[in-house]
């Protein structure tokens, strides 16, 4: 027979474990925040458009585990998975992705533990953007907590094709036509064109420094 007790006892733990993530959460998107106002009165100008973010939810966790092979756990919920807390960032240009990671994670209480860089190294379906993956220390009543967070990091122009490639390709109630992946990928090697080109145009702008180290980008073939 099932303990209601120990129904509300694991459920009560979840939600606790839930605000732990969102307080991560919180304490990124300030430290964004204040890159932001640092360089808006440095630099006059701002390195980030727009930051978003979410906590994963709970039957999102599960399918994440089970596709893993998992059991579905709280121990395995926070040891296994580092994307249950999700912060994206748009930045106007290329340079600007990599400056904003650089602050970042100069930062004393910040903690690398994985990047993967989707824009010197696309993926095969076109897809660019920097994903880091960073504890931050967390200061609770009674406790301080490593928590972890996943932030992607990408320009405009390459959020701008990632939003589009996922409505085509999860939406439920049509079939992907056949051709459609090469011509999103197609797309996508365009508009990382459009994104060089609009690097350079950046350099014109007074005390602008390129941090994206262009020579280790694909180079843009249009």
């Amino acid at each position: 027979m099932v303990d209601p007790d120990e129904i509300l006892h694991t459920a009560m733990e979840f939600q606790q474990l839930l605000m732990f993530y969102e307080s991560g959460i919180k304490q990124i998107k300030t430290k964004f925040e204040i890159i932001e106002d640092e360089f808006e009165s440095t630099h006059s100008r701002n390195p980030i458009s727009t930051i978003t973010s979410r906590v994963k939810d709970p039957m999102s966790i599960v399918e994440k585990l089970q596709r893993k092979g998992l059991g579905v756990t709280m121990d395995n919920m926070v040891s296994k998975l580092y994307d249950i807390a999700g912060i994206r960032v748009t930045c106007p240009f290329i340079s600007d992705v990599y400056r904003v990671m650089q602050m970042l994670l100069q930062q004393e209480d910040i903690v690398l533990v994985e990047m993967k860089d989707y824009i010197r190294h696309p993926k095969k379906t076109g897809y660019r953007s920097l994903h880091v993956i960073v504890k931050v220390t967390v200061y609770f009543s009674d406790q301080k907590r490593e928590i972890p967070v996943e932030i992607q990091i990408r320009t405009i122009a390459m959020d701008f094709w990632a939003s589009l490639e996922h409505q085509l390709h999860y939406k439920k109630d049509f079939a992907i036509q056949p051709g459609i992946d090469e011509e999103l990928k197609s797309i996508a090697d365009v508009i990382a064109c459009t994104d060089q080109r609009m690097q350079k145009l950046a350099k014109n702008i007074p005390g602008f420094v390129d941090y994206s180290q262009e020579g280790q980008v694909q180079p843009c073939n249009y």
